[in-house]
């Protein structure tokens, strides 16, 4: 009996191999297919990037040991081809085109190094599917170069024309990096410090960015009709006063390259990358267990938990709604995340055998 119930739970976890040879079959060899499948279904059953606890969750007959070495070897040796795995979540995203594209940097301290990520997500259903990402050599804000890069690097890729706009934070801004965008015509909504001067192009008249905002009440937003001069670029504005994240009323300033007036609903969104960051961390991965310190190692290591967080999304967000909704607490909050809820049903048909798979998780790993 317990030989037909562990062949049982093999079907199950060979079926992620032939769906990743299936994204990764052209460019990568059969071996290195085999170890990613391996490590994708470590990380979703141990839920963390700790080494260790991985190379216990990797189904193999070897020991621990074994499996600690080859994830070492993969790590540390293997050029993964990221533009590869940009490609294989792409092809997942239920949404193609009129993408809004969300930019952020997260950051983390291992003993005394700086581990500094620029983000580069897809908004979609309250997440941003983490479709780029760069691993900065420095701790600190991005520069102009850095955003550029991963901007081009999209657009070679995917193309612009599926872009609708991006949003990003106040770290965002800057005379080259708004030009950047003014000259590649992509619309976008960042936010700017109050602090900011502005110049009115026609009577050159210098004004703070707070002074055209302040006359608004708590739940109020407007936009500008006119195009004011910032360090040198033209744009639009746009602003609102509401509570941040400790409940206090502030004002939130925003510039943009055209359509004001959805300045304010559209900005809304950057917030689904903290969501994504939650699930990298805290919320789903705990990415900040990792002892590496090597950036190339990171950034392996980095991109198979952005599948595994994805994945783990649209198996959760077709439970909450087509099998069983996450239950809603009194406060209006959802019991868990959309992630945490898609981890637990895949960690269940993986780790159960007997437990009959409802939402097809494997289905949702496959772009055909």
């Amino acid at each position: 009996m317990k030989k037909a119930t562990n062949s049982k739970n093999r079907g199950k976890i060979n079926k992620i191999f032939p769906i990743m040879q299936e994204h990764l079959g052209k460019s990568m060899n059969m071996a290195r297919i085999k170890l990613m499948a391996l490590l994708l279904e470590a990380l979703v059953k141990a839920q963390t990037v700790n080494l260790v606890r991985l190379a216990n969750a990797m189904p193999t007959a070897v020991d621990k040991e074994s499996n600690m070495r080859r994830l070492q070897r993969f790590l540390a040796c293997y050029m993964l081809d990221f533009d590869l795995i940009a490609r294989m979540i792409f092809s997942l995203l239920p949404v193609k085109q009129g993408l809004v594209l969300t930019m952020d940097r997260t950051n983390w301290k291992y003993g005394k190094t700086d581990i500094n990520v620029l983000l580069l997500g897809v908004t979609y259903k309250n997440v941003a599917f983490p479709l780029l990402f760069s691993l900065l050599p420095k701790r600190g804000n991005s520069s102009t170069a850095e955003r550029i890069e991963i901007i081009e690097r999209f657009i070679r890729l995917f193309g612009k024309d599926c872009i609708d706009c991006l949003v990003a934070d106040r770290e965002f801004v800057g005379q080259q990096w708004t030009g950047y965008l003014n000259g590649k015509g992509i619309r976008y909504y960042l936010r700017i410090r109050q602090n900011f001067w502005l110049q009115k192009p026609n009577s050159g008249k210098q004004i703070k960015a707070f002074w055209l905002f302040n006359d608004l009440k708590l739940g109020e937003q407007k936009f500008l009709h006119k195009l004011y001069l910032l360090k040198g670029e033209y744009v639009y504005l746009a602003g609102a006063k509401l509570k941040n994240s400790d409940g206090v009323p502030e004002l939130q300033i925003l510039i943009c390259y055209s359509r004001p007036q959805e300045a304010v609903d559209t900005y809304k969104l950057r917030w689904q990358i903290e969501t994504l960051n939650r699930c990298l961390k805290t919320a789903g991965f705990n990415l900040e267990d990792t002892h590496l310190t090597h950036l190339e190692r990171i950034e392996r290591l980095l991109a198979v938990v952005c599948i595994a967080v994805v994945w783990a999304y649209l198996v959760g967000d077709h439970r909450d709604q087509c099998v069983k909704p996450i239950r809603i607490l009194k406060n209006g909050r959802r019991a868990m995340s959309v992630v945490r809820y898609g981890l637990m049903e895949i960690e269940s048909v993986l780790q159960r055998p007997r437990y009959k798979d409802k939402s097809n998780i494997f289905n949702f790993l496959s772009c055909t």
